[in-house]
Parts: structure tokens; C-alpha cells; sequence
């Protein structure tokens, strides 16, 4: 079987390119017929940098369906339908060895594509292969869009998961991107008391309101004032930052009262600079999050089964394999009007 798959091949260049798909497949390894891959900032970055994410990471947000399974495989069969997911707890790692099996290694690098069956490719492809512990069957009732955004939803579900955001908390969720929507949405659907969305881009607040936050502010004095009238001048009981932005950490802790806590999802390229004093002095919590354990996956996609979080609306656009760099072009800008983009390799 032939497999057609973007990389990314220079600075801001995508070749598409051909393999073929083993006779055979190797112990313990699935192939997927790709339905839809998402594409997300890290794609952007990987486009834009030529290449400083691993090749199998370009393309990390994919659904498909199970075309084939190696002969030991029985956790799944071809035609289950399925999300890309990382794998539970390997049990032989350093960290699963030393009782920390909630950061095990082999999952952690199945998360950043280094581990040591990492593909060539990610999901901008007709199909790839991959280990049976990197696949999640969809639940019932799902649709594919449905199933194409769980990869997102997943790291919000984990984020919100680690942060133990207490009931009737005052949160408030810098960033309203698909990460800061999502986890907007989690925040809320974890009993959230009071819910403040901050974003710059009008567009993006509109999106906020549709999914039912009524306290949606652009960022500024306004959003301040308010934030300190709902709560008798403290602050923030939890924040959640979403946006990566490296200036807006510091601004985004003195949001934060006294004792709160700072919850990480947004990933910074560049180096950050804060006032590790004020921190110290305020005892703030700092909880970072990157990507997920496996269990997230089937929280993630249940959060979606039931309602609890919407994510149809993020969905503002499909493409094919060839208009990858023109989309990637235009994601960069900053002047689009995407949230969360799939590739069709169909089309």
C-alpha cells in the first residue's frame, strides 16, 4: 500500500512525498487509513522553523480508521475507528520503575514523537503506521470532525485535571484560541463558580459568547476592574494561560491572588522574563502542562459525548494535502479567521 504524507522539507516549505507501507506489519503495530489531522500552532512552528519539531509530530492531531493490524495485535481490529492517543504507563521506565507511572517516560516521548518507533510522518497523510498503544477507539456516537478535535481537548482535559481547580473557583482563561476555548469549557464543566475570558481578537470573543461565557473582556484596565470587583479586590482564584505568549506570563500571574494558582498550557518559543520575588512573596502555585496521559484520551472524548464541551464550532475549515503550505502561510500571518483547521487527505 502506498501512503502519500506531507514534511516539512525547509523553512516554511512542505513537500509531499510517497512511502510504501510494509507487506507485512511489525509485532505490535497498526496502519490507519487517516480520516482528518488538525492543525495546530506546534505544526505552524514546525513549518515556519524548518523542521525543529520531530517529523512525527507534524501532524499529531489525527482520526482515522484501522486498515490492518500486526498478527499480535488484539487490542483492536481493522475497521474500528480511532484517535491518536499516547500509550498507558510502559511499567519498565525509570519513572514507572520509581512509582511515577503518571509521567512515564515511553509515554512522555510517544507525546513528543521521539520515541523509539517514531515515525517519518505524522497524520497530514493518507495513512500511517504505528504501535497499537497509540491508538484509542472512538467512542460511540461520535463524528469524525468530533473525533479529529479530541487531540486538543485531551491536553485541556489533563490541564485542568492537574490544576484541581476547586469548586466555585473565580477562574479566569487568558487566550481564546481552540486551547483556551477548550479549556474554558473544562474549567466550567469542573464547577468554575465565576468564568473570565480575556482575548484580544473580536472575532475570538464572539466565539467565547457562543459557547455561553457571558464575561468575555478584551485584555486592559476593564478586565482588571472587574476582576477584582467580582472578588473584593483579590484576584483570580485560578488562570488558566493559554495563549504561549512569553510577555504575558508575568501580567497574567498579578491577575492571580494571593496563594492562587498559575496553570500552564500555552507553550512559549522564546524565554520568558517574571518577578520571581512577587511570586515568592504571593505563595502562587505554578502548575505546568504539556500534552497528556492516556486515560485524558477517554475523558476527553466522554466530555465530548456528553456535551460538556462543544467543539463543532471550533471547526472553520477543511483542506487537502496540497493547500497545506498555503494554510500554513496564512495561519502565520495572524491574519485568519481560523480557529481549527483539518486536513482531508481525501480531497
Amino acid at each position: 500500500m502506498t501512503i502519500s504524507f506531507a514534511r516539512v522539507s525547509g523553512t516554511s516549505e512542505v513537500t509531499l512525498d510517497e512511502e510504501v507501507t510494509p507487506e507485512t506489519l511489525p509485532a505490535g503495530t497498526v496502519e490507519v487509513e487517516v480520516t482528518y489531522c488538525g492543525v495546530c500552532a506546534t505544526d505552524t512552528h514546525n513549518y515556519t522553523s524548518g523542521g525543529a519539531v520531530p517529523p512525527a509530530v507534524f501532524g499529531h492531531e489525527w482520526t482515522g480508521t484501522v486498515r490492518r493490524v500486526a498478527a499480535d495485535v488484539d487490542t483492536v481490529a481493522p475497521g474500528t475507528r480511532v484517535v491518536a492517543c499516547v500509550g498507558p504507563p510502559c511499567g519498565t521506565c525509570a519513572m514507572c520503575v520509581a512509582g511515577h507511572a503518571e509521567h512515564c517516560d515511553t509515554a512522555f516521548a510517544e507525546a513528543n514523537g521521539v520515541s523509539p518507533d517514531a515515525g517519518v510522518h505524522g497524520g497530514f497523510a493518507t495513512g500511517l503506521v504505528v504501535a497499537a498503544r497509540r491508538v484509542m477507539p472512538v467512542l460511540d456516537g461520535l463524528s469524525d470532525v468530533q473525533a479529529a478535535l479530541v487531540e486538543p481537548t485531551a491536553v485541556t482535559f489533563h490541564a485542568v485535571r492537574r490544576t484541581r481547580q476547586p469548586l466555585g473557583a473565580v477562574v479566569v482563561v487568558q487566550g481564546a484560541g481552540p486551547i483556551g476555548l477548550l479549556a474554558a469549557q473544562h474549567a466550567r464543566h469542573a464547577g468554575a463558580g465565576r468564568l473570565v475570558v480575556i482575548e484580544p481578537n473580536a472575532e475570538r470573543r464572539h466565539a467565547a459568547t457562543e459557547l455561553g461565557f457571558t464575561e468575555v473582556f478584551e485584555p486592559g484596565d476593564a478586565v482588571r476592574e472587574h476582576l477584582l470587583a467580582i472578588t473584593g479586590g483579590l484576584g483570580a482564584d485560578v488562570l488558566y494561560e493559554c495563549t504561549g505568549a512569553a510577555a504575558l506570563l508575568q501580567p497574567s500571574a498579578e491577575l492571580v491572588r494571593r496563594g492562587g494558582v498559575l496553570s500552564l498550557l500555552g507553550f512559549p518559543m522564546t524565554d520568558s522574563r517574571v518577578s520571581y520575588g512577587d511570586w515568592q512573596v504571593r505563595e502562587l502555585t505554578v502548575v505546568g502542562s504539556l500534552a497528556y496521559r492516556h486515560e485524558d484520551f477517554l475523558g476527553a472524548m466522554r466530555s465530548i459525548a456528553d456535551g460538556s464541551v462543544r467543539v463543532e464550532g471550533l471547526h472553520t475549515g477543511t483542506v487537502g494535502l496540497a493547500d497545506l503550505a498555503a494554510l500554513m502561510d496564512e495561519l502565520d500571518s495572524g491574519r485568519t479567521r481560523h480557529a481549527k483547521v483539518l486536513v482531508d487527505p481525501r480531497l
